[in-house]
């Protein structure tokens, strides 16, 4: 029973709310802070009710009046409050967003669009943890976010960055209709939910009719549109575009349920929109599929069967969906099996992503032209007819390389299908009718120099190079746009447009111009103030002593990004040190999580380049990166398990974790028979120290953790 339902006589702005109130001047004080509770209680519940429930009480009219009402008794009165739906209208810009650590890792899952490693899958979880029960949902393709929730207060959202941190956007999601200040109902006094925050297909187009009609470039997809916008500075921007919530998946809680489903069952209980097509697999290929929360909670007939079959049903209504996806999830249900599967430095074990077909439509091309990327591989690209692919304007396709031109035929004029990768990246996939094929110039051939630099294009087997290096335009953007980003030292203020200006005013001619910059040479480039100019040269000398594995992903080296960095950095501690090992010994990199033979003879060609080693050196005469905690290789804790909840003093928890990881233990999101003990720090969850009685684990404090670890000379600073 919702509270409209509870509170119709006590409530009077519930159901028929008055549209004319008296002037606030004639109220007195106390009954004015009445009136404003009960106007913040009514508006939450119409909230739900709407974006929730999709139930309006009320029509758009009445309900604005309300929430003119409550906006004028805080103003008048001094009352407003951080659980207030008034909060939700913006305020002044941010200068810049906070970057904080999740509350847990936000790990991306395994995928693929084929039906046997979907088997693959199924085949390992049961060899792992035995039978299982199957959730499916719906892959969201938006901006997936961490909500914080503390005494139902929304505390914290946060981008999910490089998947350990991210960026700080409270204020931008308050604006958010379906992202409720204040949860309803019995929630745990702690919950961190994961979500997607998207754009709804119709309000996607109607928002870029008006782009365009203002002048404005339009945005390319749904997800562009979502991701510039949770992303601007601006609050009061983010709450004039039409964004939208589901929510997904808890991170973390203070009071956690047994499965996934019995969490999603309550997330329309706290005010958590949640979508209609989560289903049960093993439900799926019955007579009547039921949703989660209908299930029998019987063991599944044929799991994975109806897993397979709920994405192939999900991909017939695709189009029929308001909002975009581009495949399915599935996940394990049980949150014990789910602990034990554990997880890898980039992905969750328990979970799988079956992706969708790309989406492919026919179109000739006029011509192509070359793309240098940040390594010099030159990329050839099909100038296409425009073309519709999944309600994107495609106009350019990737043709990969010039060996791939040759084995498709390909020639300018050809009638060819595209398609677009993973719903970003348009490629051509085959050629469906031949254009003029005997006219001289409708033949492509590779340019030897290139069209950026006039430097030589050199060919190494199916690919193809400038050889011009930081001396070409193109590669020294992209170089220097990667250091900037968020793989790299994410440096909010260097963006693609800054860039280029930079490099075509000549004031950027390698990476380690970066820290040569002044302020009035910013100033004097168009766009550019002090304020900007301050901001860019600020975050620039933060960013002179740069985390270790920050600093190793941004030099661009290929295949590594920030995960491969952590390893490089736990594994040999100092930037000098994994510097001497890649040039002089790469067979040791082998040995480091997520290397292979491939990749360490990229990091070792990287190093042992004499123009890369050049410009690494100029870049650390700016710049001396953190030497990281080593994995010291040592098993001090094998065979021990940790699980950790509350606040920690010095270290964060994920360095807690990491810590006895790299000494040998394991670290687990949750109690159980196997765990030898619980760190128990400040406003922990209740749930753990319940299972940890259950279960005889010993209970232990930070200090009792850190004398502990200390008797085996493990440090925690």
């Amino acid at each position: 029973m919702s509270l409209a339902d509870e509170n119709v006589d006590e409530n009077p702005y519930l159901r028929d709310p008055p549209t004319d109130f008296e002037p606030v001047d004639d109220l007195a004080d106390e009954d004015a802070r009445e009136q404003v509770d009960l106007l913040r209680e009514a508006i939450c519940e119409h909230d739900r009710r709407y974006y929730v429930e999709s139930d309006p009480l009320i029509a758009d009219r009445a309900y604005d009046a309300l929430f003119a009402r409550l906006q004028d008794l805080e103003d008048a009165f001094d009352c407003t409050h951080p659980d207030s739906p008034t909060r939700s209208v913006g305020g002044e810009p941010l200068e810049a967003f906070d970057t904080v650590e999740h509350v847990a890792p936000m790990l991306s899952i395994d995928q693929s669009g084929e039906a046997a490693d979907v088997r693959e899958f199924d085949e390992r979880v049961r060899r792992e943890v035995g039978d299982v029960q199957y959730v499916c949902e719906p892959k969201f393709d938006g901006v997936s976010m961490e909500f914080v929730y503390e005494n139902g207060s929304l505390e914290r959202a946060v981008t999910r960055g490089d998947g350990r941190e991210g960026d700080d956007v409270t204020r931008n999601a308050r604006t958010i209709g379906s992202v409720p200040q204040k949860l309803h109902g019995d929630y745990p006094d702690f919950l961190a939910v994961r979500g997607e925050v998207y754009m709804p297909k119709d309000a996607f187009q109607a928002y870029n009719r008006e782009r365009i009609e203002r002048g404005e470039e339009p945005f390319a997809n749904p997800r562009n549109a979502t991701a510039g916008t949770i992303r601007q500075l601006d609050p009061a921007v983010v709450a004039e575009r039409p964004l939208d919530v589901f929510y997904f998946d808890v991170l973390e809680a203070s009071d956690l349920e047994d499965s996934h489903s019995a969490e999603l069952e309550r997330f329309p209980e706290w005010g958590l929109r949640v979508t209609d097509h989560v289903e049960f697999a093993g439900d799926i290929d019955s007579a009547e599929p039921r949703s989660a929360d209908q299930s029998s909670g019987d063991e599944p007939r044929d799991a994975i069967n109806g897993a397979l079959e709920y994405r192939d049903h999900m991909l017939e209504m695709r189009d029929d969906l308001n909002y975009e996806i581009d495949g399915t999830v599935i996940k394990v249900d049980d949150r014990a099996a789910r602990e034990e599967l554990g997880r890898t430095a980039r992905h969750d074990r328990y979970a799988f992503a079956y992706k969708f077909p790309a989406r492919a439509e026919v179109t000739p091309i006029a011509d192509v032209a070359v793309q240098i990327g940040r390594t010099g591989r030159v990329t050839p690209v099909a100038l296409l007819e425009p073309v519709d692919v999944g309600g994107v304007t495609v106009s350019r396709a990737s043709l990969h390389n010039p060996e791939e031109i040759a084995e498709k035929n390909v020639d300018i004029g050809d009638t060819v299908r595209v398609q677009r990768a993973g719903d970003v990246i348009p490629y051509v996939e085959e050629v469906v009718e031949k254009g003029a094929a005997n006219e001289p110039e409708s033949h492509y051939e590779l340019p030897e120099h290139c069209p950026v630099c006039d430097s030589a294009i050199e060919r190494d087997g199916p690919m193809a190079f400038c050889t011009g290096g930081l001396a070409c335009d193109a590669q020294l953007r992209r170089s220097i746009q990667y250091y900037a980003s968020d793989d790299g030292l994410d440096l909010e203020g260097l963006g693609e447009q800054s860039v280029r200006q930079l490099v075509d005013a000549g004031l950027l001619e390698s990476v380690a111009d970066l820290y040569a910059l002044e302020c009035e040479a910013l100033t004097a480039l168009e766009g550019w103030g002090e304020t900007s100019a301050d901001n860019l040269l600020s975050e620039l000398e933060d960013a002179r002593e740069p985390p270790l594995p920050d600093f190793l992903s941004a030099l661009g080296i290929p295949h590594v990004g920030p995960a491969t960095a952590r390893e490089l950095a736990r594994d040999f501690g100092s930037f000098a040190a994994v510097r001497e090992v890649s040039e002089t010994d790469p067979e040791r990199l082998e040995g480091v999580d997520d290397v292979g033979e491939t990749v360490a003879q990229q990091i070792h060609d990287f190093f042992t380049s004499e123009a890369n080693a050049a410009a690494v050196d100029d870049i650390l005469e700016h710049v001396s990166p953190q030497e990281a905690e080593m994995d010291a290789g040592g098993d001090e804790l094998e065979g021990l398990t940790f699980v950790f909840t509350g606040s920690l003093e010095g270290v964060t928890r994920s360095e807690a974790q990491e810590t006895v990881e790299a000494h040998g233990a394991n670290a687990t999101g949750s109690v159980s028979g196997n765990t030898d003990y619980l760190v128990v720090g400040t406003n922990p969850g209740q749930s753990k120290r319940d299972d940890a009685d259950d279960n005889d684990v010993p209970i232990i404090d930070e200090d009792e953790f850190r004398e502990l670890v200390g008797e085996k000379g493990i440090s925690l600073e």
